[in-house]
């Protein structure tokens, strides 16, 4: 086995991939433990740790992670950021990558799609739109990205139609031509960049929503005597630490609902729920898309037994 290489955990939200990661960077690294390569565009911001489910202490402790806590939840971070510093530390050691950001898993297997800037006075008025008059406007001018993006996916649509306003040529057409021409840094004779090697947890879905029920429910009312999210939103908000890309988290978006009187705190927690899973099946159907993933059933024992079952198959 090439212990060069980059290790990246996938699979949906709430799933132990935090828990695998620190196990497979103790095994692969002995005496000096694996960087664990955050990958998620939550947990990038300070102060949101209520409702982003960072790695607590006693993983973080076990092995060096990388790009978590790092900017202010007021400034705006993207895929290009991230990707950025993520390919800085992969030059500097060997690591595993975890997270449940798959615009970041796919810009660093596969390289960035480098597409326009951004124009500010579309985007305000696209911002007044509803997602299905975007969805809508999306599939008029883009009907092959109008299929693929999701009706709640407001980011991805905003951008999609950003692209198009700005080039006069779908998105879609664009990263068509890209994949064609190659992937950056892709090693001869196929697979992924970096040589990167895919390790999956595929959980059934009536399995992982019941993790991510529990989850929830302990973020909003946690047993350990930590602040509940509503309160950290609250402080956060009254603080004016929560920019316009922190402000869309699933949980805190939830919350501000109810804290601005549109919902109550117990329908916040219930809707946080229900995107949370949809969130999970959307995690899912993405990463039907990714070859040659090392899949681990984690119904079968504890995240050390993954680590044993993911490092014989790599081997």
């Amino acid at each position: 086995m090439d212990l060069s290489r980059v290790i990246v955990v996938v699979g949906p939200t709430a799933g132990g991939k935090s828990e695998l990661a620190v196990e497979l960077a103790e095994r692969l690294g002995g005496d000096h433990p694996r960087t664990v390569l955050g990958a998620d565009s939550m947990q990038v911001y300070r102060h949101m740790d209520a409702g982003t489910a960072k790695p607590p202490p006693e993983i973080r402790t076990r092995a060096p992670h990388e790009l978590i806590d790092i900017v202010e939840p007021t400034e705006r971070f993207t895929v290009a950021d991230w990707l950025q510093r993520a390919e800085a530390v992969i030059g500097r050691e060997p690591v595993v990558v975890v997270g449940g950001t798959n615009l970041y898993i796919k810009a660093l297997l596969e390289g960035l799609f480098d597409g326009p800037g951004i124009d500010e006075a579309l985007r305000r008025e696209l911002a007044a739109m509803s997602n299905q008059a975007l969805h809508e406007r999306l599939r008029q001018v883009d009907p092959v990205a109008g299929g693929r993006i999701h009706v709640n996916d407001t980011k991805r649509m905003v951008r999609a139609i950003e692209v198009y306003e700005m080039t006069g040529q779908p998105i879609s057409a664009q990263q068509g031509q890209w994949h064609e021409a190659g992937l950056p840094g892709e090693p001869s004779g196929g697979g992924y960049r970096h040589g990167a090697v895919l390790v999956g947890l595929d959980w059934p879905t009536e399995a992982i929503n019941r993790r991510i029920n529990a989850r929830v429910k302990a973020m909003f009312q946690p047993a350990d005597g930590s602040e509940p999210l509503p309160d950290e939103v609250a402080r956060l908000d009254r603080s004016e630490l929560l920019g316009p890309q922190a402000r869309e988290a699933l949980g805190y978006k939830q919350v501000l609902a109810a804290l601005r009187g549109e919902c109550s705190m117990d329908d916040a927690l219930e809707q946080t729920k229900i995107q949370t899973r949809r969130f999970a099946k959307q995690q899912r159907t993405w990463l039907k898309r990714y070859r040659n993933v090392l899949w681990i059933d984690p119904r079968e024992g504890e995240p050390a037994t993954w680590a044993g079952l993911a490092l014989e198959a790599i081997r």
